[in-house]
């Protein structure tokens, strides 16, 4: 099988980009990249070439386009199954599907205010009532997700999944702005943290050097 080709943002910055590379690389399918620079005059026209939506990541494989985050993942799963980036128990998947989507859709207070950023020296942030709420959600999803799936590894699932994948960038927010939580948030964010996957992420970003504004990236 050809591998996969996956169109990114800046890895200092790009949290949807993250995403499917942490599923990729925590699944240990081979895969290229190709970065394409946020915040250069011509970062729209490259990107609309691939597709026309205009916006990264993107992943690329067997004459298939793929253009949002979510969709590559569902795409990655279905085409290599025994690698099980979903739970294998039907609640399981049920709950971690309502997770990816909530995460996908809200936050917006965590989104706006503490902007992924990996070469920022983590300093805690002003805790808005709207961070507090996000904040809190967050630890009530994981924790449900641990209680219940997570006695066969350090992951929401036990063993790393799409959920671990779509909550990576706000691992990040809350160590980078170092947002206070439970021991058992903690523990969970060390696990993705120390992930090999996240780690090969994090030694690229740190070599960047482009500076972008925090109202061009999400």
């Amino acid at each position: 099988m050809a591998k996969p080709l996956l169109i990114i943002g800046n890895k200092n910055y790009s949290s949807w980009s993250l995403r499917p590379y942490m599923a990729l690389a925590g699944a240990g399918i081979a895969f290229d990249e190709k970065l394409i620079r946020f915040g250069e005059p011509a970062f729209s026209k490259a990107v609309k070439k691939i597709s026309k939506a205009g916006l990264v990541p993107i992943l690329q494989h067997n004459g298939v386009t793929i253009w949002e985050s979510l969709a590559i993942m569902e795409y990655i799963a279905e085409t290599w199954p025994e690698k099980n980036l979903w739970p294998k128990n039907k609640a399981g998947r049920a709950l971690a599907r309502s997770m990816c989507s909530e995460m996908h859709a809200g936050f917006r207070s965590i989104r706006n205010e503490c902007p992924m950023n990996l070469r920022r020296p983590p300093k805690q942030v002003a805790m808005s009532d709207g961070l507090k709420r996000d904040v809190a959600r967050l630890e009530y999803l994981w924790g449900e997700a641990r209680k219940l799936y997570g006695k066969g590894g350090p992951y929401l699932f036990g063993k790393f999944t799409i959920a671990d994948a779509m909550f990576a960038p706000v691992v990040t927010r809350l160590q980078t702005y170092a947002i206070p939580g439970s021991k058992s948030t903690r523990t969970y964010m060390d696990a993705v943290l120390n992930s090999a996957a996240f780690q090969g992420w994090l030694k690229e970003a740190l070599k960047e050097k482009w500076i972008v504004p925090e109202d061009e990236v999400d």
